[in-house]
């Protein structure tokens, strides 16, 4: 186990959900931070509430390189480097891929994979220097697929894949390189879509156990501290989601998909139709931000 006390930490997506919960989880343990996000108001809040002499926030774009860049050259001025990265900004869309608005997937895809490349790739430096971590944050979405989710699923599928490969490219650095799975947390990405669609409130009741259990942000934040801390090549939670990595082979069988194929057929209709009643593809939330 390493101690996080001194460590300086980049978090993207740092202003609310899983991202402020990890931030508070490791100033307690003494890290120093660097917070990214889009929401100046919240991260402002955020930094007073955890201390601004310990805290570095940025209003950034993770979909912008440069951005990213320059967050990175701020930390490593303010702090003398970066020990820890957690690429942890994401977002999801709404409805089939018949339905989706094109430009919704492209930018599901836009920040969860190259945004977290983009993340990578302007701290690595830094990290290399430090002989630091990188977690990247997938999900369970990776191993099993979900109707009306299909950017999301394509694009935690593409960061896991990303966090393999980056493992084997900086071993040799003395980088550690991880990926976090999760199953549906109760962050705004999740209340926003049972708030927009009923059928999705449905959808999440019909899934088989485990699959239809929300978990909370305390204890997905408190499993990203552990596997930060030990450096861990996947981190779980709920710690079930794990099974699923070894079951993803027969996941996409016809026995697999056996269990979720006929809400399918009966919800995913009334998903779409309420898709295009709504007139949107995303979050009212992150349509503002990604303006």
């Amino acid at each position: 186990m390493t101690s996080i006390q001194g460590k300086v930490v980049f978090i993207t997506g740092g202003a609310r959900g899983i991202g402020a919960e990890v931030a508070r989880r490791l100033r307690d343990r003494g890290a120093k931070l660097v917070l990214t996000d889009l929401d100046k108001a919240e991260l402002t809040s955020l930094a007073a509430e955890l201390g601004e002499d310990h805290v570095l926030t940025a209003v950034a774009d993770v979909r912008d390189l440069p951005a990213m860049q320059g967050v990175a050259a701020q930390a490593v001025e303010r702090f003398g480097g970066i020990d820890v990265v957690v690429a942890n900004a994401g977002i999801a869309s709404y409805g089939s891929v018949l339905q989706v608005d094109p430009e919704a997937f492209k930018r599901v895809l836009d920040v969860n994979v190259l945004g977290a490349f983009h993340t990578v790739r302007a701290t690595l430096p830094a990290v290399i220097e430090r002989r630091g971590y990188v977690l990247i944050v997938s999900s369970l979405a990776a191993y099993t697929a979900c109707p009306g989710l299909a950017p999301y699923n394509a694009s935690k599928a593409g960061v896991e894949i990303l966090a393999n490969a980056l493992r084997l490219e900086v071993a040799h650095r003395g980088v550690s390189v991880g990926s976090a799975h999760m199953s549906w947390i109760n962050t705004a990405l999740v209340r926003d879509s049972e708030t927009d669609l009923p059928s999705f409130r449905e959808l999440l009741s019909k899934l088989p156990w485990p699959l239809n259990k929300t978990t909370t942000v305390d204890k997905c934040a408190h499993a990203f501290v552990k596997g930060i801390e030990g450096r861990r090549s996947c981190i779980y939670c709920p710690s079930w989601v794990g099974l699923f990595r070894w079951l993803k082979p027969v996941l996409s069988t016809p026995v697999g998909e056996l269990p979720i194929r006929k809400t399918t057929d009966e919800l995913l209709p009334r998903m779409d139709a309420e898709v295009a009643a709504l007139g949107r593809s995303l979050s009212a939330s992150n349509v503002e931000l990604l303006r």
